[in-house]
């Protein structure tokens, strides 16, 4: 019963990763029926390549801010969420619904809501800031993306926590409330060394999600002004399909595969340790 999921898996996955891997060492365009080898001179241009230097900044600024604000905000609403309050699981249900919407339905809902009403809001309260059009601004056009990003994300991350939040003992809580210890002693010292190893999923998780961000940025901006907000995944797909730099874009994503690939073991490691450490 295995052997057919398998066989799809090599089928559309496996098989084309090792393709472009193979394509990276040549001079194909993607579209014509030949060309040669070139060794590793797509890699050597890649670090020549001011526009994919640009992306990758991009990128690692983008993921890193996002990995961090996510965190922040679905940790601090899954803490909420798991007091006794009222209505508590209604709240819960309403804060997972971005998690059920469709990627680009949320980025094109955004787009227009940055492009239309947002101006008009700012016009009626003579606030020049919200008057024009942030996607339109290749310094704060990211600020933008960042927001749907962090409005669509934090529902899954707000899951994962929440289930961390159950496996704390009640009896801890009491202990230490006998002891004098604060709210916010009780979260550092008893909450947060339980619940480590969702930070951990949640942190890394998030990091990869992020350094491959592309539906969002596609919906929003495509990648503008200019090339301002072009992930290295959208460069990707833009230079490798429609750029006619097939092989080039190949090489770049096998760059792209092993940064994510060390980004995400050296985080593992990291928060595994900080675990330990607890």
């Amino acid at each position: 019963m295995v052997i057919p999921a398998v066989l799809l898996f090599a089928t559309f996955h496996t098989l084309p990763a090792i393709q472009g891997i193979y394509y990276s060492f040549t001079n194909w365009n993607g579209i014509s029926l030949t060309y040669d080898f070139v060794g590793f001179k797509n890699y050597v241009n890649l670090f020549q390549d001011e526009v994919v230097k640009n992306s990758y900044f991009f990128t690692f600024k983008f993921a890193v801010v996002a990995t961090i604000l996510v965190n922040i905000i679905s940790l601090s609403v899954a803490v909420g969420l798991n007091a006794k309050i009222k209505g508590r699981n209604f709240f819960r249900a309403i804060y997972f619904l971005p998690n059920v919407l469709g990627v680009l339905i949320v980025g094109f809902i955004f787009n227009f809501f940055f492009t239309n009403i947002l101006p008009e809001v700012g016009d009626k309260l003579h606030i020049d800031f919200l008057s024009t059009n942030i996607l339109g601004s290749e310094k704060y056009a990211w600020i933008g993306i960042l927001i749907v990003v962090i409005w669509q994300a934090s529902a899954f991350n707000i899951i994962l926590y929440l289930s961390g939040l159950q496996t704390v003992p009640q009896e801890l809580y009491e202990a230490s409330s006998l002891d004098g210890a604060t709210k916010w002693q009780q979260f550092w010292k008893v909450t947060f060394p339980i619940i480590a190893p969702f930070f951990t999923i949640n942190m890394v998780l998030s990091m990869k999600n992020f350094l491959m961000v592309f539906d969002q940025i596609v919906a929003t901006t495509n990648g503008g002004p200019g090339h301002a907000t072009e992930s290295i995944s959208l460069l990707i797909y833009n230079g490798g399909f429609a750029g006619g730099e097939f092989a080039f874009q190949s090489a770049n994503a096998v760059i792209y595969f092993i940064v994510i690939m060390v980004v995400s073991i050296f985080q593992i490691k990291v928060l595994q340790r900080r675990e330990m450490d607890m």
